[in-house]
């Protein structure tokens, strides 16, 4: 697919995944070889399986399938009833290709620029797009991340824990593992899933060669609870039951321990409950009839806090930080609370961190994606949950999107 077809896609995605009726699609895609039949099953079981969540794989992976892609698409949404979606994309597409300058055409047709279409920012607000361009690419303003891949990604995803840790099964975090591991595909990294694992892992990756690499992204999906600390709050669980503290899982990359990540930015998304506490939130003017009643059956990743107790990693909570630059840690939720998980369509932080993360990480730095999801999860359930992070960043990070 060339870069115009591309970029039409991505500009129309969001009008794409609110109105395309996949139901519709998936023969008359069969019968153009758009895709194989296994390509329609992975699209098919994307995310929750929703419409949306299907629709939206499917214009990604659109992207992949090839010059004559989008023409294609567009004649199976015409044989399928869906004129309008079909006409949108034939006339966008007709309309950038005669501004294009050709030997034929030597001065382009002058468009009329059309005004920003806002763009549902999932939280129920609304935002026009903007591009700091300015700021990209530019090495004292930003980070540079010019490598391919950008970097590692490791993502540990703790479902299964020993009988005798005292820890539940966390249904529902194999849809949160997914949706991560084709964000951060996306996003130009390497991504390596390890489940129900110790913190061997994390001390693995430190000790790699990031010499040629930009950036290095850590995920942990587990258990939580609250721990003593000096910078980092909070500790997770490996599958025997033994905690971990944020800090100690920080201290790893640091500049000691790992000197090739020297100067780089190390990411650290932390879904785990920071403590047991059930937050009920305070009364605003009024909250949308789907957060009230969500309809679902949310679980709590938390084990309380007992202050003192033999079990709780206190040498390890209590160790320091020496370099703490170019670290970034965000946590799903504010210490002390339960982090909520829908045990069908995952957890509340994931599943709006990869939404915002689809919608504005081709223009907005690290930080800015970051309110947009703690604004969004904010509103979410009867329940409240108010994700956090730690910037120790000396500079702005735009991911590398395709």
């Amino acid at each position: 697919m060339d870069e115009a077809d591309r970029q039409l896609l991505r500009r129309s995605r969001v009008r794409l995944v609110s109105e395309l009726q996949v139901v519709l699609l998936w023969d008359a895609l069969l019968s153009r070889e758009l895709f194989t039949p296994d390509m329609i099953e992975d699209i098919q079981r994307a995310g929750s399986g929703s419409r949306r969540d299907q629709a939206r794989q499917l214009i990604i992976d659109l992207e992949t399938r090839g010059s004559q892609a989008l023409p294609l698409f567009i004649s199976c949404l015409e044989d399928t009833g869906q004129d309008g979606l079909a006409s949108f994309l034939r006339t966008s597409r007709h309309s950038a290709k005669l501004s294009k300058p050709t030997p034929g055409n030597p001065t382009p047709v002058v468009l009329r620029p059309e005004p920003p279409r806002p763009v549902d920012t999932g939280s129920g607000g609304f935002s026009d797009v903007c591009a700091p361009k300015t700021l990209k690419g530019n090495g004292d303003l930003a980070y540079v991340l010019d490598a391919d891949p950008c970097g590692h990604c490791l993502i540990i995803n703790n479902v299964n824990f020993c009988p005798d840790s005292g820890h539940s099964t966390r249904a529902g975090s194999n849809v949160d593992c997914e949706k991560l591991r084709r964000r951060f595909s996306l996003l130009r990294f390497s991504v390596e899933v390890q489940c129900d694992l110790t913190a061997k892992a994390l001390v693995e990756l430190a000790r790699r060669d990031h010499s040629a690499l930009d950036c290095c992204v850590v995920v942990i999906l587990s258990h939580g609870c609250q721990a003593s600390h000096l910078q980092f709050p909070g500790a997770v669980y490996g599958t025997d039951g033994c905690p971990v503290s944020v800090e100690r899982i920080v201290n790893i990359f640091n500049g000691t321990g790992c000197p090739s990540l020297g100067g780089k930015p190390k990411l650290f998304f932390i879904q785990a409950c920071g403590g047991g506490q059930k937050d009920h939130g305070f009364e605003v003017a009024s909250t949308s009839p789907e957060d009230r009643l969500s309809g679902s059956n949310p679980e709590t990743d938390a084990t309380p806090f007992q202050e003192g107790s033999g079990t709780m990693d206190q040498p390890d909570a209590m160790s320091s930080l020496p370099t703490p630059s170019d670290i970034f840690v965000s946590y799903s939720t504010f210490p002390g609370f339960v982090s909520w998980r829908d045990t069908k369509s995952g957890s509340w932080y994931v599943e709006t961190l990869d939404s915002i993360f689809e919608q504005w990480a081709h223009v907005e730095d690290l930080q800015s994606l970051l309110l947009r999801v703690a604004n969004a999860v904010s509103v979410k359930g009867i329940y409240k949950q108010m994700p956090g992070c730690f910037n120790f960043l000396r500079k702005k990070l735009f991911f590398k999107t395709q």
